[in-house]
């Protein structure tokens, strides 16, 4: 079976047409696979899943040309999670390849736990040294989309997989992403006109944590309203943009009634037809949007399971 949809033109390392245009996707083992030829080219497999692709043949580790970043920010865009299996980088290069995507977002984890010598990366771990935590543990249970509560929400986030926990060879830890812009596509048009053009209001200092929160971090973030339905500022793709945990009320609505419809669109949201699971192996690099990609981590594990991650956030937009 043949399909033809808008995916990237051939790229590699040394040569790029980078043009976006309508290629031929072949099934193979049920599966759609755009392949870009060329020496040492990498290739686009998505998951099948309503979101996500694996990017298989490039080295994070080495230069990435302008084309070729191109071709791997389109897929980003284009399938709201993307993965790299088998990488091997170091602090610096992550740091280097989150700054292609944009300035790098300093959020409240950096303060308590980041890496020696780069301050741009967040330590997330379930490891404790001297009895204390060296990274963030039991964070992002739930589902959210991160730092929604800043007036510019970031763009995305990357995490690279350092150790990840395993029970007799199986992975534990898995992160489940929905994607909110298939949730838009399948809303129903009733419920489409109640919602488009409304705002929510998400409150920082209201929102379910494993600890809690300083009051200088509460100070930082006041309670502000973003757009129920989001467009993504590079696709134009509409999504919507509403978190149980993170939204307290919607404006211009009777408080039961925005508390009934919060409820609703986040079920809606995290139906199984719009997630994507993904299940860690050491040196993945996974990066996820934040306009129309949510995800909670999947806490089934402990010590002496032991789980490390490096995470990078890029900075973003006001949400329209």
């Amino acid at each position: 079976m043949q399909s033809s949809m808008p995916v990237l033109d051939r790229c590699s390392t040394g040569s790029c047409r980078p043009a976006i245009r309508s290629l031929e996707l072949r099934q193979n083992d049920g599966r759609a696979r755009a392949h870009l030829g060329g020496p040492m080219s990498f290739e686009i497999v998505p998951t099948g899943a309503a979101l996500g692709a694996e990017i298989r043949g490039a080295n994070l580790a080495g230069p990435l040309n302008d084309a070729t970043f191109t071709a791997i920010e389109r897929a980003y865009n284009q399938y709201g999670v993307i993965f790299f299996r088998d990488q091997h980088i170091t602090p610096p290069q992550q740091v280097a390849f989150t700054r292609r995507f944009g300035e790098i977002e300093f959020n409240i984890f950096g303060e308590r736990w980041s890496v020696p010598g780069s301050p741009e990366i967040v330590v997330v771990s379930n490891v404790t040294e001297g009895g204390q935590p060296i990274g963030v543990r039991r964070a992002g249970e739930n589902w959210h989309s991160d730092m929604c509560y800043a007036p510019r929400p970031p763009r995305g986030t990357m995490l690279y997989a350092l150790e990840i926990p395993d029970l007799f060879g199986l992975s534990l830890g898995d992160t489940e992403f929905a994607s909110a812009a298939a949730a838009w596509d399948a809303l129903p048009e009733q419920l489409r006109q109640r919602v488009e053009g409304r705002r929510a209001v998400f409150d920082f200092s209201g929102r379910k944590r494993a600890f809690p929160p300083k009051q200088s971090e509460i100070d930082r973030y006041p309670p502000l309203t973003h757009p129920i339905v989001r467009t993504h500022p590079y696709t134009l793709r509409k999504c919507l943009y509403v978190m149980r945990d993170d939204c307290t009320t919607i404006e211009g609505i009777d408080p039961e009634e925005a508390a009934a419809l919060i409820a609703a669109l986040a079920e809606h949201i995290v139906k199984p037809a719009f997630i994507y699971r993904h299940q860690w192996r050491r040196g993945d690099l996974l990066m996820w949007d934040n306009c129309t990609v949510q995800h909670r981590a999947i806490q089934d594990y402990d010590l002496p399971h032991r789980r490390l991650m490096h995470r990078t956030t890029m900075g973003g937009a006001v949400p329209v």
